[in-house]
């Protein structure tokens, strides 16, 4: 079965929604084709589909438009329905998100917030038991580009196993797209998902 969607125009998170119904209505094995008119959605889309086991292949057909097509095979319901987890070598794990928003950590001082900032991160990298996943989004997505102060440290905690993703339409917003530094672009339907489903949600 074919389905095709004509996400052009529509903004993050709306290819990803119309993606996935598209992949519920097949309702089985089959082929969904999804048209969108920027590389931040076609990131995203690639994303859903390595994490949920599907076949995936992205085409640019000209300025603007791009075609992502997915095969959907016959286990792919179950592996959709199941978590996706990083497993961390020779250390732990647990259902922690820990969500940072801005540059800085508190307010009073944003000098003294963004070293604050980068102390806790940094601090992350020492504990036994590491976050699941970190997602960045607003202001939060300039420490994970290219000339960060904390992107060492992120490159460390990415290493141990901790999934970092970072809003791509933040990304675009500070034209930043092409400089993210570690991990990887998500949009904002992922992110309700994982802060939904997280054992526990970290706000620094």
């Amino acid at each position: 079965m074919f389905k095709q969607v004509n996400a052009m125009g529509d903004a993050c998170p709306t290819p990803v929604i119309k993606t996935k119904n598209a992949i519920k209505e097949l309702n089985g094995p089959g082929t969904v084709e999804t048209l969108v008119d920027n590389p931040i959605s076609v990131q995203n889309l690639t994303r859903m589909a390595i994490n949920h086991g599907y076949g995936v292949k992205s085409e640019k057909l000209g300025d603007n438009q791009f075609r992502v097509v997915m095969e959907i095979g016959d286990d792919s319901k179950a592996q959709e329905e199941g978590e996706v987890t990083c497993p961390v070598p020779g250390g732990s794990q647990n259902d922690t998100v820990v969500v940072i928003s801005s540059e800085t950590m508190g307010t009073g001082s944003d000098e003294l917030g963004a070293a604050l900032m980068k102390s806790y991160i940094f601090s992350l990298t020492q504990l036994e038991t590491l976050p699941r996943t970190m997602l960045f989004y607003n202001g939060g997505a300039k420490l994970t580009v290219q000339g960060s102060a904390a992107l060492e440290d992120l490159m460390s905690l990415e290493a141990q196993g901790v999934e970092i993703l970072t809003c791509g339409t933040c990304l675009n917003h500070f034209g930043l797209t092409e400089q993210l530094g570690v991990g990887g672009v998500t949009n904002m339907y992922d992110i309700a998902e994982r802060m939904g489903s997280a054992g526990r949600v970290v706000r620094p």
